[in-house]
């Protein structure tokens, strides 16, 4: 009888807990949709940066609960919230639109620990820019550049498990980025976005940038874990070569395939059978 009793008291506590973790995320939800749904009005930028610290407030007590590799809003519109395939990495992205300051993103990073290290929540800040992103250097959480990720996939170079990402970056309003690039953990668990595994056969690099209209769409996603297919850009017409701001794609695709360490490029790329 008190083995059946203990048990009776396990299952009602284990349903209670369930209950307020349900009650507390449909909560979050309710205040995150209204929350986003005033930043995309016409306030002042100084209201909505109130209002987005509000956001980022319950963002971080989010990204830091037990539940958030489990759970996801399915009501947010304009929160991006991808997962790695791994469960080990999980990336919360939006942008804030302010009528008289530069355009901003936010980031929370989540880093599943292991049996080693405890689980780690990095918070990331930046802002558009006019500039094109480097493509010859890294970045850390100290100097992230900006950007919305809307996928990943984990691969195996050097004996170290890293993370292909894909992201957009909508520059100015002349000029959208798409963006591949490689998140890591170096071993203080510090991010570090970049690392020099991109080829074309000729140089190497530690991400890849596609410049194009703003006007434009530009495809860029995993067709396998091994292979990512995107859209090839080409001037509008051949007399406006060099100015991205009149890119599109031209109806071919390329790819990259990793193979041997390296992600190489692999150009005109039949898909019509895919």
């Amino acid at each position: 009888m008190r083995r059946y009793f203990t048990l009776i008291v396990f299952i009602f506590l284990s349903s209670g807990c369930l209950l307020t973790g349900q009650i507390r995320s449909n909560d979050i939800s309710s205040k995150l949709e209204k929350l986003f749904s005033d930043l995309r009005t016409n306030l002042p930028s100084v209201t909505k940066i109130e209002k987005n610290d509000s956001v980022r407030s319950l963002i971080f007590s989010y990204a830091a609960s037990d539940s958030v590799f489990s759970h996801r809003f399915s009501n947010l519109r304009y929160l991006g919230q991808i997962t790695s395939p791994d469960s080990l990495v999980k990336i919360i992205t939006w942008n804030l639109i302010l009528t008289d300051e530069a355009n901003r993103y936010y980031c929370y990073l989540i880093h599943r620990g292991n049996k080693k290290a405890q689980g780690k929540v990095y918070s990331l800040t930046g802002e558009y820019k006019e500039t094109t992103l480097r493509t010859d250097t890294v970045y850390t959480s100290s100097d992230w550049y900006g950007a919305l990720y809307y996928d990943l996939r984990p691969f195996t170079t050097g004996g170290t498990v890293k993370y292909v990402i894909l992201g957009i970056d909508y520059g100015n309003s002349f000029i959208s980025r798409k963006i591949i690039d490689v998140l890591s953990f170096n071993s203080g668990g510090n991010i570090i976005f970049g690392y020099k595994c991109f080829t074309d056969g000729k140089t190497i690099a530690p991400r890849m940038v596609f410049e194009y209209s703003s006007n434009a769409v530009m495809s860029l996603k995993f067709e396998t874990d091994n292979q990512i297919v995107f859209d090839h850009l080409s001037p509008f017409t051949p007399e406006l070569k060099g100015n991205r701001q009149f890119y599109g794609p031209d109806f071919s695709f390329d790819s990259f395939i990793f193979e041997k360490d390296l992600w190489r490029l692999k150009s005109d790329i039949d898909i019509k059978n895919r």
